[in-house]
């Protein structure tokens, strides 16, 4: 079967795919000797406050970058005031949240981590600026993303590179995480600069058009709020159960599997989903091509994933990192099939906003949160990390895999017998 993709795709695909390699390949080398560095205790309270924080990011991104990439698919003449009245929000949005977050801090006297909250909560502030990744990503100009990215990427190493070796503390580890995202949002507003395609005259904010997109986004907010609390959960009982050794070690599996591998997959779908959409539009039959063909390649990507930590884990973890983490072998073993399942579901996601049947998102996010609840107050106690990792390895079977499948055959089901009546 030929290719049904275009040749601008497989070239917005290959421009993510190569970012995505060197920031893979770049990572093995420094990221492990951070985790060593800072200690399993000091990662721990890192990812804590990451985890936490995220379970406020999607009232920060009112699941606004979906929506807005398929509007300016949709309205190529509307994509300065859609990246406008996007960025507006989020403003405001982030203002709100600063606000709420810190008053709770400063009320509740939670001077431990405060400084950490801190830095991370500012660095939402530079992300806003990702708007603008919304507008390549729209326009398949992939190489625009590959050159921010590839342009951070080296000097965040180098900054990440002086710590390790002077043995900083997690406070410059995570001033540089707020730092990446600030050289993004400038290397983009340039490239935009010199954008033949792009007019910042253009930009205008439309409270009509405002209003539109939370409508249509307002599902997105609360399954993104759904995501953020169901990846959490397993930080949280780690934390209450045991310590922030544990969560380091657990952070040491999500980085692996999580920071480094499923990244790919998540680039491949988002290089491609424009062309879903357009081809969903102009030919449904094109479309059903494009979607079996992305499928099939994003089940070799996972089960690639999963077959090479499965033999090469306990020596990736042996070689790279510290004593204080060999407790992260087994668990490594568990959530390296993660991403296959992760893979199936986003697709699912790009499908459902395609044919705008968001409110599913919030169904299946629902019963994946209840699902990971229950997994791991039941598991973490009785098996560590063990228990974690297989807590949100089921979940994710649940929500990526058994929703999707009981969904669809309940709506063709629907379909055949409305055929007979």
């Amino acid at each position: 079967m030929p290719i049904a993709f275009s040749k601008k795709d497989l070239n917005s695909t290959a421009w993510f795919s190569l970012e995505k390699g060197i920031q893979l390949f770049a990572g093995v080398f420094i990221i492990p000797k951070i985790f060593n560095t800072l200690g399993s205790v000091d990662i721990g309270k890192l990812h804590f406050v990451e985890a936490l924080l995220g379970m406020f990011a999607p009232v920060f991104f009112l699941g606004l970058s979906a929506i807005s990439i398929r509007e300016m698919v949709l309205h190529p003449k509307s994509c300065e005031k859609i990246i406008a009245t996007t960025f507006t929000m989020r403003l405001i949005s982030w203002i709100a949240l600063c606000i709420g977050i810190l008053s709770y801090l400063i009320y509740t006297k939670n001077t431990a981590l405060f400084n950490l909250y801190l830095i991370i909560l500012f660095s939402y502030l530079f992300r806003l600026t990702d708007v603008f990744e919304l507008y390549f990503l729209a326009k398949k100009q992939a190489k625009f993303i590959f050159l921010s990215k590839i342009l951070s990427l080296i000097i965040i190493l180098l900054l990440q590179y002086y710590g390790v070796k002077n043995n900083l503390t997690v406070h410059y580890f995570a001033k540089i995480f707020a730092l990446d995202f600030l050289i993004q949002g400038t290397i983009y507003g340039i490239a935009l600069l010199l954008n033949k395609g792009f007019s910042y005259k253009k930009l205008s904010i439309s409270v009509p058009l405002g209003k539109q997109l939370i409508i249509m986004s307002f599902p997105l907010i609360i399954s993104s709020g759904l995501v953020m609390l169901y990846i959490g959960i397993d930080e949280l009982f780690l934390k209450y159960y045991y310590s922030d050794h544990a969560n380091g070690v657990f952070g040491s599996v999500q980085y692996l599997v999580i920071g480094l591998s499923w990244t790919i997959g998540f680039a491949i779908i988002n290089a491609l989903y424009p062309s879903l959409a357009e081809s969903y539009n102009q030919d449904n039959n094109t479309y059903k091509t494009k979607f079996k063909q992305l499928t099939l390649a994003l089940i070799i990507l996972g089960l690639s994933i999963g077959l090479f930590y499965t033999g090469f884990g306990n020596y990736i973890l042996n070689t790279y990192f510290s004593d204080q983490y060999v407790e992260a072998k087994s668990p490594l073993q568990i959530f390296c099939w993660a991403p296959l399942l992760i893979f199936i579901g986003m697709l699912y996601e790009k499908h459902i906003l395609t044919i705008n049947k968001l409110e599913h998102e919030v169904y299946r996010f629902t019963v994946g949160c209840i699902c990971n609840l229950v997994f791991c107050y039941i598991l973490i106690p009785l098996y560590y990390i063990n228990g974690a990792a297989l807590a949100v390895l089921l979940s994710h079977f649940i929500t990526n895999i058994v929703y999707p499948i009981l969904q669809l055959s309940i709506k063709n089901r629907r379909f055949y017998f409305l055929n007979l009546k």
